[in-house]
């Protein structure tokens, strides 16, 4: 009898390995659904670039299902293959250090989908898609060696331990470099802060239209 999705989602991450080992290749498919979002994150704070972090995913994954074999339980799953994410993403900017020292194009960055608003006001949209993109470069502005670990600490919410794990370094340097990156965060933020402070409170277009809109429909049933 085929599972339903619900009794396949609840499998744990081993029992998802040893099924797709034995065959059961379209489970594969719950480990990347589970965790694509952290690889993502991994790899797009090492190469600063939509695309290339895209490309790195999938070539983790790729390099995951065929390594399947190698793993054999030392760390837990989620951990092992995060450390291929990472290395694949190291992998591609070195591609990319190259082929920008041969003179070859780089590919052009996606531009980022739009944020769900849900029922926002289009003023509380734009205000929002501000505040990202004012978090997101200022992560993307920290050197490389806090960038990844402050993605990993506070973006993707992992421990210490296993961030140390994900990254191959101690628990200690990880502490001190998520604590370099949170003052060099704090730093560029309260600047854009500063910076972008008179534009709070946008009154832009569709306000004014709205405005305009329901005075001129109420004078215009009032009675003459």
């Amino acid at each position: 009898m085929t599972e339903d999705l619900p009794a396949r989602s609840a499998l744990s991450d081993d029992e998802i390995v040893a099924r797709v080992r034995r065959g059961e290749t379209a489970l594969y498919e719950l480990i990347m659904r589970r965790y694509n979002a952290r690889l993502f994150r991994a790899a797009r704070a090492i190469l600063r670039n939509d695309a290339e972090a895209e490309d790195a995913v999938q070539q983790a994954y790729i390099s995951a299902y065929e390594h399947l074999g190698q793993f054999h339980g030392e760390a837990r799953f989620s951990t092992w293959l995060t450390r291929i994410g990472v290395h694949a993403a190291l992998g591609r900017r070195r591609t990319i250090g190259r082929r920008a020292e041969v003179g070859l194009p780089a590919e052009t960055e996606e531009i980022m989908s739009g944020r769900n608003t849900g029922a926002d006001s289009p003023e509380r949209a734009v205000a929002a898609r501000q505040v990202g993109g004012i978090i997101e470069a200022a992560i993307d502005g920290l050197p490389d060696l806090y960038r990844v670990v402050f993605v990993l600490r506070e973006v993707q919410q992992l421990s210490t331990v296993e961030t140390a794990e994900c990254l191959e370094v101690s628990e200690d340097v990880v502490k001190v470099r998520l604590h370099r990156g949170k003052q060099l965060l704090r730093a560029a933020m309260a600047t854009r802060v500063d910076e972008l402070m008179p534009d709070a409170f946008a009154f832009l277009g569709p306000r004014c239209d709205r405005i305009v809109s329901r005075v001129m429909a109420a004078l215009t049933a009032r009675p003459r």
